[in-house]
C-alpha cells in the first residue's frame, strides 16, 4: 500500500485547509447517521465489515460540531477495502482518500468524504481494523455522552481552537490530542 500516492499532495492540502467552522448540535444528525449507515449497510458486501458507528462530536448530544457526519465502518481487511470497496463507495458518491492516522505516517486508513451539491462535507467514513483508537473514539463518544462537564471542556476547546487555526484542520486536530487522552484516561 502506497499511502496517498493516489492523491496528489495539493489535494490533500486542500483538504487540510478547508474552513472549520462549528454549529450548534443539530437533533437531525442522529437521523443523517442512521440513513447513511443504512445505505452503507444495504451498498456493502455481506462480510465486509463487523460494526458501523456514529462517532466524533456529531454523535455526542448538546455538543456543537463540524456538521460532518463523522462514521466508523469496523473492517477485518484494508486491503480488502481497498481492492473491493473503494469502487463501491465511490459509486455512492465518496471521495477516496488512503491518509495516515496521525502525522505523515503509518498506521494507514481507507476515508471517504461525501459532500452535498454545495460542495460542503457532509459524511467522513473512517474505515479501519479494530484496534485501540478504534475502541478509543467510542470510549470518548461514551464518555461525552455521560459525563457533561468533560463534553463542556471539550467544547471550549474546540471553540478556542477553531478561532485559532479556521483553516487549519490539521492543527485543529492535532491540539485536540492532549485534552482527549487525559479524558480517555479518566474513562478506562
Amino acid at each position: 500500500m502506497s499511502g496517498t500516492a493516489n492523491i496528489p499532495h495539493e489535494r490533500i492540502q486542500a483538504l487540510t485547509m478547508e474552513p472549520i467552522v462549528l454549529v450548534p448540535y443539530d437533533e437531525r444528525w442522529p437521523i443523517l447517521f442512521s440513513e447513511e449507515k443504512a445505505r452503507l449497510e444495504r451498498t456493502l458486501p455481506a462480510g465486509s465489515f463487523s460494526r458501523i458507528e456514529h462517532i466524533g462530536s456529531t454523535a455526542v448530544h448538546g455538543l456543537s460540531a463540524k456538521p460532518v457526519i463523522d462514521i466508523q465502518v469496523e473492517v477485518a481487511s484494508l486491503d480488502r477495502v481497498r481492492r473491493e470497496l473503494v469502487p463501491i463507495m465511490e459509486d455512492i458518491a465518496y471521495e477516496f482518500i488512503w491518509r495516515p492516522t496521525m502525522g505523515e505516517s503509518a498506521p494507514f486508513y481507507a476515508w471517504f468524504i461525501k459532500r452535498n451539491p454545495a460542495g460542503d462535507r457532509i459524511f467522513h467514513v473512517h474505515m479501519v481494523e479494530p484496534d485501540q483508537a478504534s475502541a478509543d473514539r467510542i470510549l470518548f463518544r461514551d464518555h461525552l455522552r455521560s459525563h457533561p462537564a468533560d463534553r463542556a471542556a471539550y467544547e471550549a476547546l474546540k471553540h478556542a481552537l477553531a478561532a485559532r487555526h479556521p483553516d487549519d484542520r490539521a492543527a485543529y486536530t492535532k491540539n485536540k490530542t492532549d485534552h482527549i487522552n487525559r479524558v480517555l484516561a479518566r474513562a478506562r
